[in-house]
């Protein structure tokens, strides 16, 4: 994307849809924590929870076999890998940054409707609001997908009986 758009251009598939190109030096929602050793820490953290959550798919397999849960785990360290690779080689690539130090790129825009939340809640009320003023990648729904997936087949993940 960076070869073709910059960062804040966009393009509307629909009224509701937008690629819109953002570079995210955080994780979810932007949130950054502990400036440059923070960063550090995350890709490096995102690393090491997904070394153990790969442990964990395979024996999962290797024991309950192919099922739901370990269709969800699949797709949690799928989107787990792909946000890695943007951080670790992302800012290298484009050379603005060290390896570990690059950003995600986050592109998929869904405002679907924008109003006035009602004048009699607290402290918010008369402000105008945006619903889902999110924007994530594919990585981020693979991870949210299996997350809803695992909530309701979690027994095909546990080695308890």
């Amino acid at each position: 994307m960076r070869l073709n758009m910059g960062v804040g251009d966009h393009l509307e598939v629909f009224p509701w849809f937008l690629i819109y190109f953002v570079e995210n030096n955080g994780f979810a929602f932007g949130l950054e924590l502990f400036g440059y050793w923070g960063k550090f820490f995350l890709t490096l953290f995102r690393i090491v929870f997904s070394f153990f959550l790969f442990k964990w798919l395979i024996r999962v397999v290797n024991v309950k076999g192919v099922c739901w849960g370990s269709f969800s785990m699949l797709l949690i360290f799928s989107g787990a890998i792909g946000n890695i690779i943007d951080s670790v080689f992302y800012g290298l690539v484009f050379d603005y940054s060290p390896l570990f130090f690059g950003k995600v790129v986050d592109f998929l825009y869904f405002p679907l409707f924008e109003g006035f939340y009602p004048k009699w809640l607290p402290i918010i009320g008369g402000q105008e609001f945006l619903f889902f003023g999110y924007i994530f990648n594919i990585a981020d729904c693979s991870i949210t997908i299996g997350a809803f997936i695992l909530l309701f087949v979690y027994r095909d993940v546990s080695f308890s009986e």
